[in-house]
C-alpha cells in the first residue's frame, strides 16, 4: 500500500542502516541538481515512516534525487509512503538499486551479510532476488555468518532442553518450528564433543567456556555428567551447610547475570540438594537474573524459569511472562502442560527494596496491602498447580522502616515481618516445615551509616528466611 504527499525535505532522512550503497554519489547528486535547473521533474522518491519518529521519514529510494534537491535548496519534494508490512526495508531498497547503476560486488556483499544478520530467517535465494545475485553467490557471501547463527541456535536449544524445557516451547521461544527443533536436537549428539574433550585434557571449566563461547554453568553441566549431588558440590567448590544458618558473603559470579536483589547460586544450590533429586523438575516463576536455571544446570535438574523481562538472546530458557492479579485480570498459570513441579523456588522483588531498579509494573513497588494480597493470591495459583509431594522454597525478608526510627519508636503498623508471610502461606494451604536463616551481608551498609545508625539506636535488617513448605 502507498501513498504519495508533498514532505518538508528536512523531514526526510537517508538512514545508512537501510542504503544498500556504500556511499551517495556526489557527480550523479550534481547531474540530478543540473537537470533541476534544466526543468526536468523526477519522478517521487520512496520512503517509509521511520519507527518510534512520528513525522520523520527514511529513503527507500531516490537518495541521490533527495541530495540534488537539498542542494538546489527546495524545502518540500513528492515523496511515496511506503508501508512495507514486514518487508526488510534493506533489501526493498537494495531491489529499487537494481537499475542503470547496479550494485558493486561489495555492496551486494555488504547489503547481503547486514540483512542476513537482522533476520536469520531470510533464505539466500531472497537475498539474491534482491540484490541480483545468484542463490551461490549469497551461499558464500554469509557462509561465515550462517555457521555463526546456526552455532548460537545450537546451544539455545542445547540449553533448553537440558533444562527440560518441551519441543514445543523451545520453537516458539526461539520462533521456528517444532520439526525443525526435532531435527537440531538428532544432529546435536555431537555438540558436546570439542567440550569433553578439552576437560578430559584437564582444562578447567572457566578455561573451556571461554575457549569455546558456552557459558560456565552449560560446561559444569557436562564436567559433572554422572556425579552425585556431593561430588558436584565439591568439584565446583561449594562447602555442604548441614545445618539451618546458611551465610554467604557474596554472590557466586559464575552463576547468574548481575541482577538487582540477586540471590547466592550457594543458596539455591543448598535448597535444591535438601529438596530435590537429580532429574526433578524445578520451577522458577520470577527468574531474575537466571541463578536457579544456571544451577540447575550444574547439578542436573530440570528447570522451567518465567519473568516478566524477557531476554530471548542471552536468557532463552527464562520464557516471557507477567503475574498480573487485579479484577480484570486474575493470576493466569504460564504453561498447559500436565505435568507438574517437583520444587519451586519463588524469589519475588521483595516489598519495597530496590523498587526504583526493577521494571516499571514490579511487585516491589505495590503497597503494603496490594503486595500481601499478590502473594496470598500467587501462592493459592502455586498450590492450585502443584502435586501432593511439590516443596515451595519461599525466599524473603522482614521490611520494617528502620532506617529513620530508633528501636524504642518503632511499631508494628507498616511492617512486614516473617509472621505475615507465614500466615498467607497457611491460608493459601500450604504448610510450613522449615524455616532457614540466610541472612543478607551487613557489608551492604557504609561505615557512614553504621555509624549513625548507632547513634540514633537505630536496629537494622539483615534477616532473609528460605521458608519451605508443603503441598500437603
Amino acid at each position: 500500500m502507498k501513498k504519495t504527499i508533498t514532505v518538508p525535505i528536512a523531514n526526510i532522512i537517508l538512514d545508512e542502516a537501510i542504503y544498500p550503497r556504500k556511499a551517495i554519489d556526489h557527480k550523479r547528486v550534481a547531474m540530478f541538481a543540473d537537470n533541476l535547473r534544466d526543468g526536468f521533474t523526477f519522478d517521487p522518491i520512496e520512503v517509509e515512516p521511520v519507527p518510534g519518529r512520528p513525522g520523520i521519514y527514511r529513503i527507500l529510494d531516490g537518495a541521490h534525487r533527495w541530495g540534488a534537491y537539498k542542494a538546489m535548496g527546495i524545502t518540500e519534494i513528492k515523496a511515496i509512503i511506503q508501508n512495507l508490512d514486514g518487508t526488510d526495508p534493506l533489501l526493498y531498497a537494495a531491489t529499487k538499486a537494481i537499475g542503470p547503476r547496479q550494485l558493486t560486488e561489495e555492496e551486494a556483499r555488504d547489503t547481503a551479510r547486514r540483512a542476513y544478520t537482522n533476520n536469520s530467517s531470510l533464505s539466500p535465494a531472497e537475498i539474491g532476488k534482491a540484490i541480483g545475485r545468484a542463490r551461490r553467490t549469497v551461499d558464500s557471501y554469509i557462509a561465515d555468518l550462517r555457521a555463526v547463527i546456526q552455532m548460537d541456535m545450537d546451544l539455545k536449544i542445547f540449553r533448553m532442553h537440558r533444562l527440560g524445557i518441551p519441543q514445543d516451547r523451545i520453537a516458539k521461544r526461539l520462533g521456528t518450528t517444532q520439526v525443525s527443533i526435532h531435527d537440531h536436537l538428532s544432529k546435536m549428539a555431537a555438540l558436546p564433543n570439542p567440550i569433553n574433550t578439552d576437560l578430559s585434557r584437564g582444562f578447567t571449566v572457566a578455561q573451556v567456556a571461554e575457549k569455546h563461547g558456552w557459558t560456565e554453568p552449560m560446561v559444569w553441566s557436562l564436567a559433572l555428567e554422572g556425579k552425585e549431588d556431593m561430588e558436584r558440590f565439591k568439584e565446583i567448590g561449594w562447602r555442604l551447610r548441614t545445618w539451618d544458618h546458611w551465610e554467604w558473603n557474596d554472590c557466586d559470579r559464575r552463576f547468574g547475570d548481575d541482577w538487582p536483589g540477586r540471590i547466592p547460586a550457594q543458596l539455591v544450590a543448598h535448597t535444591l540438594y535438601y529438596c530435590s533429586k537429580q532429574g526433578d523438575l524445578v520451577l522458577d516463576p520470577m527468574g531474575g537474573g537466571g541463578v536457579t536455571p544456571d544451577v540447575c544446570l550444574a547439578l542436573n535438574r530440570r528447570c522451567w524459569a518465567f519473568d516478566m523481562n524477557d531476554r530471548p538472546e542471552t536468557r532463552p530458557e527464562i520464557e516471557p511472562h507477567t503475574w498480573v492479579s487485579n479484577n480484570t485480570n486474575p493470576l493466569i498459570w504460564p504453561v498447559s502442560s500436565k505435568e507438574k513441579p517437583d520444587l519451586i523456588i519463588f524469589d519475588p522483588p521483595y516489598f519495597d527494596k530496590k523498587a526504583a531498579d526493577y521494571d516499571q509494573g514490579s511487585i516491589s513497588g505495590l503497597s503494603r496491602d496490594d503486595y500481601l494480597a499478590f502473594l496470598e493470591a500467587f501462592f493459592t495459583l502455586l498450590k492450585d498447580n502443584a502435586k501432593k509431594t511439590t516443596r515451595l522454597a519461599f525466599i524473603n525478608a522482614d521490611w520494617r522502616d528502620f532506617q529513620h526510627t530508633p528501636v524504642s519508636e518503632e511499631t508494628r503498623a507498616g511492617s512486614i515481618l516473617f509472621e505475615d508471610y507465614i500466615e498467607i502461606l497457611n491460608t493459601a494451604g500450604w504448610q510450613h516445615t522449615h524455616t532457614t536463616y540466610a541472612p543478607l551481608s551487613a557489608d551492604r551498609f557504609s561505615a557512614g551509616i553504621v555509624s549513625a545508625m548507632q547513634k540514633k539506636r537505630i536496629l537494622g535488617i539483615t534477616s532473609r528466611y528460605v521458608i519451605i513448605a508443603s503441598g500437603k
